[in-house]
C-alpha cells in the first residue's frame, strides 16, 4: 500500500475502515487527475481542454434511492418520508464495510475540501472515491485549501463513493443497487452504484440543509445569487433546468455562486467553490460567461462530439438531456472571490411553466411569496432526473424538497421573516412556455427573461402599470423594456380564451390541491394567496 501526494501527517486511512487498497493518492492537481482519467481509459479531452466523461447507468440524481440513518439523533427531527427515507444503524455499518473492502487491491482518490465561504460556518470534507474524475469534481465544486491547510486538515464529513459497487436489494435493504446515504452521528455519507457527481454535491446539500438552520439559524437555499456594482444582491430560486446558473451568470453583475447559498443575519454566502451548469443546446450568444466555462479543469458529463472531431456538440441528448459541466467558479471572469454578498434587495422565485399559464414575470405581495415559496411550482425538465423524459409538473417545497431533512415549513418560516425584516422585493418568474403549453407553444427567450430581470433589478418596473391576473391573483407589469407589450400578459399571447382558462384552472386546482398538506401551519396572510378556482373566460 501506498499514499501518493499531499495530506495530514497524522490523518490514516484505517479510521474509515479502508486498511487495504494499492495506492491512496491526496489531493491531486487537476492535471494529475486528468492525467490519471486518461490513463485508466475513463475520459477524454474535447478540443477545449476539458475532461469529456460519462457517468455510466445514472446520467442525473436519483432522490429514491438516497436514505438518511434514522438514529437518536435524527429521529425526532427529520420529516421522514418518500424524501426522507429512513435507513438502520446497523444495516449502514454493514453496507459501508462491504464498501470500504470494495476498495482493497484498488487506486483510490482521496481530497480535502471545503464547504461554505463564511468561516463560521466552514465544513470541511474529505471525499475518498473510486474515479479520478470523481475527486476532480470535488476539486472544481467545493472551496479549495492550500497546501498549509491541507498539512492541518481535519475532516468534519467523509463522503465514501464508489460507482463500481453495487447494493444487494434484499440483504442490504436498498431499494436497488445504488444508494446515497447520509450519517449525521457518524457525519458520513457513503455511495455506491452510481457514477453521477451531482449525488456527492448533493449529498453535502442535505448536511448543510440540516446544520445550518438548526444549529446556527442560517437558512439554506437552493439558489443562485449576484451582486450589482452598485452593491445590491439578487438571489435566484429554482429546481435544475428553471435557468439559475444561467440567469445568475450576468455579465453586468458579479457571480456569488450558482446553487446553493447561506442567508446569515448579515449577508448572503456560497456553500461552494464552483458551478455545475447544464449545457444541453449550450452556444457563446445565449450563454457566453459557462460557454467559456469549458476549458481546462473542466469536466463535461455525457456530452457527444462532432463525428471526426474532439468538438463538443451541446445539441445531442443522445446520452442524456442532462448534460453537464463542473468547473471551478474562477473560470467566471466576474465571479466573487470571496463568494459572499449583503443582505438581498430582489429575490426571484424560477420556474418552468409546462402549462404556458404563469406570466414571464409578476410581483409579489409578501402572503403570495410565502405560498409560492412553500409551493415551489416548476416542472422537472427532461433528463434531470431518472425517467424523466419530458417536462412533468411537480412542487418541490421551497423550490429543493428533495435536500431538505427538516418540514419544509420550517424554511418557509426563516424565509418570511428576513423577507419581513429586510423589506424584499419578490417576483415570480416564468423560463417555461408562452402562447400554449408544452408541445403547442414556445420556450420563452432567455433574452426576454434576462430583459425583466434586468428591469426588475434596475427599478425600471417600479412605477409602470400593473394588471392582476384572474386567476393567480399575480400583480403583472404591462410594460417591460425590452420586451413585447403583448406578452407580459400571458392571456394575450393565447389565440383560444377559453382553453387558456380551462389550462390555468387546471393548473390553480394543482397548486390547491398540494398546498392541503401545509395548509394547517399557515397564516391567513398565505392561504388568502392560493389561486381561485372556477374562474372563467370573460
Amino acid at each position: 500500500m501506498k499514499e501518493i501526494g499531499p495530506k495530514n501527517p497524522n490523518m490514516d486511512l484505517r479510521s474509515l475502515g479502508i486498511s487495504d487498497f494499492r495506492t491512496a493518492y491526496w489531493n491531486l492537481t487537476p492535471e494529475e487527475l486528468i492525467e490519471h482519467s486518461i490513463k485508466k481509459d475513463l475520459g477524454v479531452l474535447a478540443d477545449t481542454g476539458a475532461l469529456c466523461i460519462e457517468t455510466g447507468e445514472f446520467t442525473g440524481r436519483s432522490p429514491a434511492d438516497r436514505f438518511i440513518v434514522k438514529d437518536d439523533i435524527t429521529a425526532g427531527t427529520v420529516d421522514w418520508g418518500n424524501i426522507n427515507k429512513p435507513f438502520d444503524p446497523e444495516k449502514f455499518d454493514q453496507l459501508k464495510e462491504k464498501l470500504t473492502n470494495y476498495f482493497s487491491g484498488k487506486d483510490i482518490y482521496v481530497r480535502d475540501a471545503k464547504a461554505c465561504a463564511e468561516e463560521k460556518y466552514r465544513l470541511n470534507i474529505r471525499l475518498v472515491s473510486e474515479y479520478p474524475w470523481s475527486n476532480q469534481f470535488v476539486y472544481n465544486m467545493f472551496l479549495r485549501p492550500n497546501v498549509d491547510e491541507i498539512k492541518n486538515f481535519e475532516a468534519d464529513w467523509t463522503v465514501l463513493c464508489a460507482p463500481g459497487f453495487f447494493a444487494v436489494p434484499e440483504v442490504d435493504e436498498t431499494r436497488q443497487h445504488n444508494f446515497a446515504i447520509i450519517n449525521f452521528t457518524k457525519q458520513q455519507i457513503i455511495i455506491g452504484g452510481t457514477g453521477y457527481t451531482g449525488e456527492i454535491k448533493k449529498g453535502i446539500f442535505s448536511v448543510l440543509n440540516y446544520l445550518l438552520p438548526t444549529k446556527h439559524n442560517v437558512l439554506a437555499m437552493h439558489c443562485s445569487a449576484n451582486v450589482g456594482k452598485d452593491g445590491d444582491t439578487a438571489i435566484f430560486f429554482g429546481l435544475s433546468g428553471t435557468g439559475k446558473t444561467t440567469l445568475s451568470a450576468d455579465p453586468e453583475r458579479s457571480l456569488i455562486g450558482d446553487d446553493e447559498h447561506g442567508w446569515s443575519d448579515d449577508e448572503v454566502f456560497n456553500f461552494e467553490g464552483g458551478c455545475y451548469a447544464k449545457c444541453i443546446d449550450l452556444t457563446e450568444e445565449k450563454e457566453p460567461d459557462i460557454y467559456r466555462a469549458v476549458r481546462h479543469n473542466a469536466i463535461l458529463e455525457n456530452i457527444r462530439f462532432f463525428e471526426g472531431t474532439r468538438t463538443p456538440d451541446y445539441a445531442n441528448a443522445e446520452i442524456t438531456q442532462n448534460t453537464r459541466v463542473s468547473y471551478p467558479i474562477f473560470h467566471i471572469d466576474n465571479a466573487l472571490p470571496d463568494s459572499k454578498g449583503g443582505i438581498p434587495n430582489n429575490i426571484f422565485f424560477l420556474t418552468c411553466d409546462a402549462f404556458g399559464v404563469l406570466p414571464p414575470i409578476s410581483k409579489l405581495t409578501p402572503g403570495q411569496a410565502m405560498y409560492h415559496f412553500i409551493s415551489g411550482y416548476t416542472a422537472k425538465v427532461a433528463g434531470t432526473e431518472e425517467g424523466i423524459v419530458e417536462p412533468q409538473t411537480t412542487f418541490s417545497a421551497c423550490f429543493g424538497s428533495p435536500f431538505l431533512p427538516l418540514h419544509p415549513t420550517h424554511y418557509a418560516e426563516m424565509l418570511g421573516k428576513k423577507m419581513q425584516e429586510q423589506k424584499v422585493n419578490v417576483w415570480l418568474v416564468n423560463t417555461g412556455w408562452t402562447s400554449g403549453g408544452y408541445g403547442v407553444g414556445s420556450r420563452i427567450k432567455l433574452k426576454y427573461t434576462r430583459a425583466m430581470i434586468s428591469a426588475a433589478l434596475s427599478g425600471k418596473l417600479d412605477d409602470v402599470e400593473y394588471i392582476t391576473h384572474k386567476v393567480f391573483g399575480l400583480e403583472m407589469p404591462t410594460t417591460c423594456p425590452n420586451v413585447p407589450d403583448e406578452m407580459l400578459n400571458p392571456t394575450n399571447t393565447w389565440s383560444d380564451q377559453v382553453h387558456y382558462y380551462q389550462k390555468a384552472q387546471e393548473l390553480a386546482k394543482a397548486f390547491n390541491e398540494n398546498f392541503k398538506q401545509f395548509a394547517a401551519e399557515a397564516s391567513d396572510e398565505i392561504l388568502e394567496a392560493a389561486p381561485a378556482e372556477n374562474v372563467l373566460a370573460q
